[in-house]
């Protein structure tokens, strides 16, 4: 009977499956693997990332923009905990993907219970992984490998998407199936089988709430994207007229220029946006978490006087309910999305004075506000960042600013690493998407993140990926640094360079990387470098104290951020609102 080796079978699994990359690196156990992959290289391409977190990270980057799983492989022990802080990432921002790592042969395994190891590097990543997965599991073997990888496929794909774990022995990655065995039914997973029988009903329900509303919000999530509905999502919009605002991830769901996009909420949010989210009678909440992020800790101050409709993919995400007002609808939006603009269709909808007063107050606090330097320096390059391409995003105040002043243009994505929040993870994030899209990627960073995961400058050199990198510099852990400045009576303690933390040479990084390098000014100075394809480091730097504001302070509603508004400019904007 025909057979074909079980790493063999892993490649054309993927190949079937249209992957088309693979990140990963080198390491005792997945030589098999690598080995493999190297065979199908005509139809698959694999990545040398120069450490396991990247390559999870840039396995995210290619997901979000690619809409299926990313792929990477990590060896036993260190090079399979190094994966962790990429699959957590994967995990709290719901990005479908796949990670192999190779383990010790079954018969080095440890089956006893005393002691900690046997095999050399034998780690066990299942448990570790098990809390950040939707499923994690060691193939023990290799007739069970075609089962066990379609039902990981179809685990990350379903329901709420995410990341999934298979533990390989190298034994097992060597042994040889048998042809007739891979043809078996796989189950479908309980995910699948959900019904959405209620839909009709639903989607009636909100349209009638939404049509007895004076001052309805569409609150955006993440969940807009990962069900590949934006463009159905921008009908909606049209169609229903409405004031759209958004989760930090979720801010590039409408260009800036569209006349409904108000911005992102929360406690870092848009003023405007945070108004008239606080000030409107119903929301219709899109694949959002609500989390306190977004609400503010005392969720009895989030917009009191609305109601709340939440669609959810995730029905354990309506545990943590934020109004007595709330009604819970548990549907994917790849399926309500399109349901609700086909029947939004058959009324009328006409909400020009929330509308015009929505605008009035985004004007009038547009002429008050006075924008750190950080929001000033996004805001500029933003503006020479051609449509169609993605951005990335690091974690502190670079983040923060983007999400805050960041010009959506058509097309553009902008990927956050959200809910896990990990350092570093611009630069592989954006090496993924680069290689997804074929196209040129902006990875926006700060100094403390760039540190992070600097090996990756040696991926992007040597591909020559058009990748440009924004190092914002302001030679602090500028997040911390405002923390320390506002609480700890400027006690700097390792966040800026007399307390320990110091930052090396960027444009001299770039030129032992063989990177281009430049210095920011102003952005018509930089401007040439977004019309080539090659890469180029682009430092940005700004003075040690940097902010970002507007912030919110604890047990206050979002539309009270500091630094505070004066009375008048606050009742002439309730004023505003109120009368709509």
């Amino acid at each position: 009977m025909d057979k074909i080796k079980a790493s063999d079978y892993i490649v054309e699994f993927l190949i079937k499956k249209g992957i088309t990359d693979v990140f990963g690196y080198p390491g005792g156990m997945v030589t098999h693997l690598m080995d493999s992959l190297d065979k199908y290289s005509h139809s698959i391409r694999t990545h040398l990332n120069y450490h396991e977190q990247a390559s999870a990270m840039a396995a995210c980057g290619w997901a979000e923009m690619m809409g299926k799983p990313g792929v990477a492989y990590a060896t036993s022990g260190p090079g399979a905990t190094n994966l962790l802080t990429g699959i957590a990432c994967a995990y709290y921002d719901s990005i479908p993907s796949i990670f192999l790592t190779g383990q010790v042969n079954t018969y080095e395994q440890k089956t006893y219970q005393g002691g900690r190891q046997k095999g050399f590097q034998e780690t066990d990543i299942v448990s570790m992984a098990t809390p950040i997965t939707k499923m994690a599991k060691m193939v023990k073997s290799a007739d069970d490998l075609p089962k066990t990888l379609e039902l990981a496929y179809q685990t990350a794909m379903e329901g709420r998407r995410g990341p999934v774990l298979l533990d390989i022995p190298m034994n097992v990655s060597r042994e040889y199936i048998l042809k007739g065995r891979i043809n078996e039914v796989v189950e479908q997973t309980q995910e699948s089988n959900r019904s959405c029988a209620k839909l009709d009903k639903s989607v009636d329900r909100i349209l009638e709430k939404l049509q007895k509303s004076y001052r309805p919000v569409l609150l955006a999530g993440h969940g807009v994207a990962l069900s590949n509905m934006q463009g159905v999502f921008r009908q909606l919009v049209d169609t229903l007229q409405i004031p759209v605002v958004s989760s930090m991830i979720a801010v590039d769901v409408l260009p800036s220029s569209s006349v409904y996009s108000y911005g992102m909420i929360g406690a870092y949010g848009v003023r405007w946006a945070n108004y008239i989210l606080n000030h409107s009678d119903c929301i219709l909440s899109l694949g959002s978490r609500l989390d306190c992020r977004q609400t503010g800790v005392n969720t009895n101050l989030f917009a009191p006087d609305a109601s709340l409709l939440r669609i959810d993919i995730d029905s354990g995400e309506f545990e943590n309910q934020i109004s007595e007002k709330e009604e819970q609808f548990c549907f994917d939006l790849s399926s309500f999305l399109p349901k609700l603009l086909k029947n939004a269709k058959n009324y009328t909808w006409n909400y020009r004075a929330w509308n015009n007063a929505c605008n009035s107050v985004r004007t009038l606090l547009r002429q008050a506000e006075t924008l750190e330097e950080g929001n000033n320096a996004i805001r500029e390059i933003s503006e020479v960042i051609p449509g169609g391409t993605c951005v990335t995003t690091d974690v502190g105040q670079n983040q923060v600013w983007v999400a805050q002043s960041f010009k959506v243009k058509e097309q553009q994505r902008l990927l956050f690493c959200g809910g896990h929040g990990a350092m570093g993870y611009s630069l592989p994030s954006a090496i993924g998407a680069a290689l997804a899209s074929g196209k040129m990627t902006v990875a926006i960073m700060g100094d403390g993140g760039l540190q992070m995961n600097l090996q990756e400058l040696e991926f992007v050199a040597r591909e020559q990926l058009p990748i440009k990198i924004i190092v914002i510099n302001n030679r602090a852990l500028g997040m911390i640094h405002h923390f320390q400045e506002m609480y700890f009576g400027s006690n700097y303690v390792q966040t800026d360079d007399k307390k320990g933390y110091t930052v090396p040479d960027c444009m001299q990084i770039a030129q032992a990387y063989g990177l281009r390098n430049v210095e920011y000014q102003s952005a018509d100075q930089i401007s040439q470098y977004f019309k080539d394809d090659k890469p180029v480091v682009i430092e940005v730097r700004l003075s040690q104290q940097t902010h970002v504001f507007p912030k919110l302070g604890m047990n206050k509603p979002i539309d009270d951020q500091e630094p505070p508004l004066s009375d008048d400019l606050r009742k002439r904007i309730r004023d505003i609102l109120k009368e709509a």
